[in-house]
């Protein structure tokens, strides 16, 4: 379950941030702050894995408040001014909504806190993962769930990708390096230009193919490097 603190002056905004966290199985409100004295107060208690920032609030601004945090948790800013961007990836954010933003664009940001490692952290450790091991896929209207350790392979498919299960496959409109992007590299690796595939699953390597139970997959010129690097 991933704890999370709303920090922001503005109602609506804890509406709108809780009503699409609740859309999401694996999410769990601890307190609504509407100002960063609010949140201190309650983290000096209390341990949460995920901070939701404004920035622009009374008494202590987002960022001020950001560094009085010795070890903060994972922090996704979201307001209104895009010109203060540059100094939130300073600060080692993970990522930045300009409101207002989309449920899709909200989700990116969620997926790209616990799915990926840091690669802007000093101590290059890996991003803590939720226990699930999980993403949220956009397909026919709907948003399914799927545990990382479900999926076989993803093939692109144009501006799609195919998804494939141990027991279904699921088409989403978003391209490859889109799906390279939301799926962890401890776990997944790209093999071709059209191919990425789960590390878990392999069966044999042979030459430029790899078997992943009855499935063939090829492997591109350009990407036999990552296969000679995952045989080290």
């Amino acid at each position: 379950m991933i704890k999370y603190l709303i920090i922001d002056d503005e109602h609506i905004a804890h509406d709108i941030i809780k009503g699409y966290c609740d859309i999401l199985s694996n999410m769990q409100l601890k307190k609504h702050c509407y100002d960063a004295f609010e949140a201190l107060d309650y983290l000096r208690e209390n341990q949460v894995d995920l901070i939701f920032l404004d920035l622009n609030m009374p008494k202590l601004k987002g960022f001020d408040f950001l560094k009085t945090l010795p070890n903060p948790p994972k922090v996704i800013v979201t307001t209104a001014y895009k010109e203060y961007a540059l100094e939130g990836y300073e600060l080692e954010i993970t990522d930045y909504l300009l409101k207002p933003f989309s449920f899709e664009r909200f989700l990116k940001a969620v997926n790209k806190a616990f799915q990926f490692k840091d690669r802007t952290s000093s101590t290059k450790q890996q991003i803590e993962k939720p226990k699930s091991g999980y993403i949220f896929l956009h397909s026919d209207k709907k948003y399914f769930q799927v545990k990382l350790s479900d999926i076989l392979y993803v093939e692109a498919a144009g501006n799609y990708s195919k998804v494939v299960l141990k027991d279904k496959n699921i088409l989403v409109r978003e391209k490859i390096s889109e799906m390279l992007e939301k799926l962890s590299m401890d776990n997944f690796i790209q093999v071709h230009k059209s191919f990425i595939i789960a590390k878990q699953h392999i069966n044999s390597i042979e030459g430029n193919r790899i078997r992943i139970l009855e499935y063939i997959i090829p492997v591109g010129k350009t990407y036999k490097a990552n296969i000679i690097q995952l045989l080290k």
